[in-house]
Order: structure tokens, then sequence, then C-alpha cells
């Protein structure tokens, strides 16, 4: 996805940075990161607290293939309804903002 599409996805939220990483790209929000850009696929950042919703919402959590297991990382798909709708998509992105800032303490 080029980082044209990503500030419009992200664009209810408000002003996002996207930074190179991984092979990827890191999408950041007031300076946290609120998403990932991995194999041309948005993934929303989760914790315990909103990963129930993500979960309810039919989204995939990524995985990798550690050393030997795989290994399930804090980010999500996004629901494909977000794709289509920006106040639907704004609140996935709140969400994954919230995250972050819940992290952080």
């Amino acid at each position: 996805m080029d980082n044209d599409a990503i500030h419009d996805l992200f664009s209810g939220l408000g002003p996002v940075t996207i930074k190179r990483m991984f092979g990827g790209k890191g999408i950041y929000f007031n300076g946290l990161i609120i998403a990932l850009e991995v194999d041309d696929k948005i993934l929303l950042k989760a914790d315990n607290t909103s990963s129930p919703d993500f979960v309810a919402a039919g989204c995939r959590q990524w995985r990798y293939t550690g050393k030997n297991k795989p290994v399930d990382m804090p980010y999500w798909s996004i629901p494909d309804d977000a794709f289509d709708d920006p106040d639907i998509m704004t609140e996935w992105a709140k969400r994954a903002y919230e995250a972050s800032l819940r992290a952080r303490k």
C-alpha cells in the first residue's frame, strides 16, 4: 500500500507518520505506533483490552514463525467493513491508538 493510501485510510484519526521498518512500514500517531504495514496489509495495534473486539469482528492476529514455534504479535487485521466506511475505520484507528497509550504506561 502506498503512503498516500495509508494517509487516506487514517485521515479520520488525524495526520499519521510513516516510517520504514522490518521490510514494511510503521504507522505512528502522536509519536506512538498504531499500525504496521506488512506484506501490503495494514495491521492495527491491540492489547488485552482491545483484542476481544478484534476477535469479535473476525479479524486475524499477525503471527510469524519464530525459532521452532509460532509467535503471536499484538497486531490485527482491519475489519472488512472499515475499508469501505471512514467512520468505522476511524473507530478502529482510535482503538489502536488507545492500545498504544496503555502500552506506554
